[in-house]
């Protein structure tokens, strides 16, 4: 009796106090600001290979007509969202990404879940540069990310989608009371990279540190990233769905999943179509990054040198059958000179990534300047 009779006796005092007092509580719960939502779905978003009305999700690379044309693991992988990426202003002190991811398999053995399934926000800084914000790290497939502690003034965003988990909805929230604008997407041409799980971003650790998105952030260009992991050989009808892009320069890299005469069988053919479609847009043509430990493996330098003599001898015919507009990169020196930028030998770390990055830029500032 005692002990309930104190138990009472301590709520009503404390319930004075306001500790317990609902009115305390709802007044606790009316100065959390409140977040307003801004669904990506309701503004277009950069990387498609096609205008947003063929496709049948916003975050699918290729169109719909793809489907049953293109093999089905190619058309599966699509789904992906690499390259993608959208923009906006806020001048918000707190940004919380949500969104949900298509795969439970947000991480594989070699790649990490901030690359697999993360995003990855950039903004621009008062140079004009690119600088890093922060990435979601994803435990399950729907994923809230806040970054809370944002220097105040207005600027502007990129995030940069899942490389190789497809997304299924993505929205941005910010404070009530905030600024927050949607911008479209960049009306210049992009670069279109057509490649394998390389060029698809394995194993960049999250997905602005692929070459491709590099890249774009370097040359300030968008980028429509067609790298298929696991399923690449030239296939003539991905190369009709290129000419239907209105590309700043065409960048061919599929050697790695190719052998020589893979390589001298397709790629003339390739180029030709392309070719034919948009006379005047700058191909690059771009030897495989060399393996890791080829220095011990005489099969793995046996397959480089049949891939790229082959490489080379289709470069050389289309050149002298007239071709124009024609660029070749070699792939001795992607990685660098030593053998410390793969994750398991054959896939690019993100230090391998920064290389490479490094050695296309040069050659696609030619190729662009000059088209």
């Amino acid at each position: 009796m005692r002990s309930r009779l104190f138990c009472a006796v301590l709520l009503l005092t404390l319930s004075g106090t306001g500790i317990f007092s609902p009115a305390a509580s709802s007044a606790q719960e009316e100065n959390i600001p409140k977040v307003v939502w801004h669904s990506v779905s309701d503004w277009d978003i950069e990387g498609h290979a096609s205008p947003v009305d063929e496709l049948d999700s916003p975050y699918a690379r290729l169109p719909s007509k793809a489907e049953g044309i293109v093999r089905s693991k190619v058309w599966n992988l699509s789904r992906k969202s690499s390259g993608m990426a959208c923009r906006f202003n806020t001048d918000a002190t707190e940004i919380t990404i949500k969104y949900t991811v298509g795969s439970k398999a947000l991480a594989l053995p070699h790649r990490s879940a901030t690359g697999v399934s993360g995003v990855d926000l950039y903004a621009l800084d008062s140079t004009g540069q690119w600088r890093w914000v922060s990435c979601s790290k994803p435990s399950g497939t729907d994923v809230t990310h806040t970054i809370s502690g944002i220097d105040p003034g207005m600027r502007s965003y990129m995030a940069c989608f899942p490389l190789r988990n497809s997304l299924h909805d993505i929205s941005f929230g910010v404070p009530q009371g905030a600024n927050f604008q949607r911008v479209a997407p960049r009306s210049e041409k992009p670069i279109v990279f057509y490649g394998t799980p390389i060029t698809h971003g394995a194993c960049a650790s999250r997905p602005e540190m692929s070459h491709v998105a590099i890249l774009g952030r370097r040359l300030n260009l968008p980028v429509v990233n067609l790298g298929f992991a696991g399923n690449i050989t030239i296939a003539s009808e991905v190369g009709a769905l290129l000419t239907e892009l209105d590309a700043a320069v065409y960048v061919i890299d599929c050697l790695p999943h190719m052998n020589g005469d893979q390589v001298a069988e397709k790629t003339e053919p390739l180029v030709k179509q392309l070719r034919k479609a948009r006379p005047d847009t700058p191909i690059v043509l771009a030897e495989d990054r060399s393996f890791s430990n080829s220095w011990l493996f005489k099969s793995r330098r046996d397959h480089h040198e049949k891939s790229r003599s082959a490489l080379v001898h289709a470069y050389d015919n289309l050149v002298l059958c007239g071709v124009k507009g024609l660029y070749f990169l070699g792939g001795n020196d992607l990685l660098g000179d030593n053998t410390e930028a793969t994750t398991e030998g054959s896939h690019p770390s993100d230090l391998g990534f920064l290389r490479q990055a490094e050695a296309f830029e040069p050659l696609l500032r030619q190729a662009i300047s000059l088209n």
